[in-house]
Order: structure tokens, then C-alpha cells, then sequence
């Protein structure tokens, strides 16, 4: 499917005006050190893309980010729909839960390193920051269920299973959906912080943290570039599965 002339001029043009007020910007610092050009980013961009360690660390930093959100994701969904159901789970699960989404990452993550192999904290604290947000997501959700609809579920003997699929699941969808994309960028943001600090094997974040040991600016920015291509793109395709999980509901 070929994308319309409409929507390329909209991701292109933001992506060179702020190319150019970079290349503006570092040309009037005029020291690499503290700003290179997107040239000089470039280039070592395409320096790093000439090595396996490079490829390695996109699929590992790519892959413990996969791993959280999923983790993450399934047991906020779970608790979310417990919380929602039972007055006794909301009443001990969600102060806790609440206090998981008010604790700086950093203090996860050092906690965690304490706890677990550095391959597995980023993995940890991406889980530990989508769990919160998708309880709440699916909480809400759920409890927007239609009482009129459920009511009718019941005198129609719908069983559980049914009345979750054709009553709850509909009614929590949007706010599911919303949860769920929000939990993947902050899993991004999460993990790759994990890794500057732990710095696992075969790492974005190990990039980042070498390059800065090094005062290698462009290697810097090209790692910070890989980031958000990455984040861009599987939230993006996120996306597109979240439109036909809608599209197949409707």
C-alpha cells in the first residue's frame, strides 16, 4: 500500500525543519563536543551500523522492551479486571499499585540491580512502569461497563466468559487501547534508562553510556536516534494492530 502524497508531507516536513534548526544551532555552537551536526551524527551513525555489536544491541534492547511491555501489560490488564470486579482486591492492590506509578524509575532501578542479572533489570523496571499505567487503563474500562447491558447478559444467562468478550471487553476497549500504547512508550524510556545504568550486554543503553564515557558526541546522538526510530516504529505498528483488533470487534 503505497502511503498518500498527503501524509509523506507531513512526516517530511516536520523532519527537516527541525534538521535544520539542529544544523542551525550547531553550526552557531560551533563545537561538536557540545552539539554536533546532524552530518557528524550521521556519519557515525552509519559507522555504528557497519559493526554486529550495533545489530546485537538493537535486538536486545528491542527485545527486553518487548519482554516488559508484554509482562507489564498482561498482569495490569489482570489486575485491572480484578480491582474492578472485587471491592476487597481494589481495596488492597490499588494503594499499591498507585505507589508503583508515583516511585522514580531511577530508584527501581537501583533497587532491582540489587536483585536481579543486569540483562533482566531493564526488563523488570519496563514491566514495573506499564503495570500501573494499564491497571488504571483497564480498571476504568471495565467499570464503564453498561449496567443495562450486563443486566441484560444475566437474564439472558450469558456465562462469564461470554459476558466478559461481549459486554466488558467492548466497553473497556478505548481506555485498553489508550493504556496500552502510553505503557509502551514509558516502557522505551524506562528500559533504555535501566540499561545506561546497568549496562547489560548488547545494549542500547550501553551505546549511550560508552559513547558519553568517551565524550563521543555524534556517537551519542546516534544512539539517541536509534531510540526514537525504534519507539516510533513499533508504536506504530502497535497501532495498526490495536486499529484491527478495533476494526475486528466492530
Amino acid at each position: 500500500m503505497t502511503p498518500h502524497p498527503s501524509k509523506i508531507k507531513k512526516l517530511l516536513l516536520p523532519l527537516l525543519f527541525w534538521l535544520g534548526v539542529w544544523a542551525i544551532c550547531a553550526q552557531a555552537v560551533g563545537r561538536e563536543l557540545l552539539l554536533p551536526s546532524p552530518l557528524a551524527a550521521a556519519r557515525a551513525l552509519a559507522a555504528l551500523a557497519g559493526t554486529k555489536d550495533f545489530w546485537l544491541s538493537l535486538l536486545g534492547s528491542l527485545g527486553r522492551t518487548a519482554l516488559g511491555f508484554l509482562l507489564g501489560s498482561a498482569l495490569g490488564t489482570l489486575l485491572g479486571g480484578l480491582t474492578a470486579a472485587l471491592s476487597w482486591c481494589d481495596l488492597l492492590l490499588s494503594p499499591a499499585l498507585r505507589v508503583v506509578r508515583t516511585v522514580p524509575v531511577v530508584s527501581f532501578i537501583l533497587l532491582l540491580y540489587f536483585w536481579y542479572p543486569t540483562g533482566w533489570v531493564p526488563v523488570a523496571v519496563a514491566a514495573l512502569m506499564a503495570l500501573p499505567v494499564v491497571w488504571r487503563s483497564a480498571r476504568q474500562g471495565i467499570a464503564a461497563a453498561d449496567p443495562q447491558l450486563l443486566e441484560l447478559a444475566g437474564a439472558y444467562g450469558l456465562s462469564p466468559w461470554r459476558t466478559l468478550t461481549h459486554v466488558y471487553l467492548p466497553a473497556a476497549q478505548p481506555a485498553l487501547a489508550a493504556g496500552w500504547e502510553t505503557a509502551l512508550g514509558l516502557g522505551w524510556k524506562a528500559g533504555i534508562a535501566a540499561e545506561v545504568l546497568c549496562q547489560p550486554n548488547w545494549a542500547i543503553g550501553s551505546g549511550l553510556q560508552i559513547s558519553k564515557t568517551y565524550l563521543d558526541a555524534p556517537g551519542l546522538f546516534a544512539w539517541t536516534g536509534t531510540v526514537i526510530f525504534l519507539s516510533v516504529v513499533t508504536e506504530w505498528l502497535f497501532c495498526c494492530l490495536l486499529r484491527r483488533w478495533r476494526e475486528g470487534e466492530e
